[in-house]
């Protein structure tokens, strides 16, 4: 019976999600604090090859295992959470080359089950404009009476194919407009705030979201460390769960 239950609580602390190893201080931080140990469920790729024979690689030295954020080429950034900018509110700068590389790793990001909104509903029909927007816009479909073929597809977020449609999870909708000048695009989500405020932060966001790649759970839903971590330490997004959680 004492086997049984030692056996038991052994199997419990190697729960995914279980709680870190240090408590929570009362006090507010004013000093920042290394990343915590890996927990059972978070340690590094295996540094043996197919047949179980020593690779000799440094697991400190492999991709996402340091205690810095690097580019791809190794380079450390100070810096991951704002996009270079032209003044406080301006555009966007192509000359920052973390942002360009950053987007495009998550842009060749093919695995079907793994893509954004890999699970919805949609029907095609068509858009005719009332012309109010004439004096806004030189868009020839928006004009009088014009007809325009659409395509509109709403969908859930973070599930992969076959995943259910009662998750929580924020709701995406797109809309093609075939217009006579090409294919205009608009995308929103149903709540009015969104996870993040610069682009730069995007593949972030949803790789935080995703299941975990080893397991592929949980499925189409936040429920796990990644998530929580990236919540707890952004404000937009903190926002933005406050909305969906409610």
């Amino acid at each position: 019976m004492t086997k049984q239950k030692a056996s038991s609580d052994t199997a419990r602390n190697d729960l995914p999600g279980k709680p870190g190893p240090k408590s929570p201080q009362l006090a507010e931080p004013t000093e920042p604090t290394g990343p915590l140990p890996p927990k059972s469920d978070q340690n590094g790729p295996e540094t043996v090859g197919p047949t179980g024979q020593a690779t000799g690689a440094d697991q400190a030295r492999m991709a996402q295992s340091g205690a810095y954020l690097t580019t791809a080429q190794g380079t450390r950034l100070p810096d991951s959470d704002h996009s270079l900018k032209a003044g406080a509110r301006g555009p966007v700068l192509l000359q920052d080359h973390h942002l360009r590389e950053k987007i495009t790793h998550f842009d060749h990001e093919r695995i079907p089950e793994r893509v954004v909104h890999a699970r919805g509903a949609a029907a095609h029909g068509v858009f005719q404009g009332y012309g109010t927007a004439g004096g806004v816009s030189k868009a020839a479909f928006l004009a009088k009476d014009v007809e325009t073929p659409v395509f509109v597809r709403f969908s859930t977020v973070l599930g992969s194919r076959g995943s259910a449609d009662t998750v929580r999870d924020t709701r995406g909708f797109a809309t093609k407009f075939y217009t006579d000048e090409g294919t205009f695009d608009l995308v929103g989500n149903n709540i009015p705030v969104f996870f993040i405020q610069d682009a730069v932060k995007f593949p972030d966001v949803i790789h935080a979201g995703k299941p975990h790649p080893d397991r592929e759970i949980p499925q189409a839903q936040s429920a796990h460390d990644t998530f929580w971590d990236f919540v707890s330490l952004h404000t937009e997004a903190t926002h933005h769960t406050l909305w969906n959680m409610s």
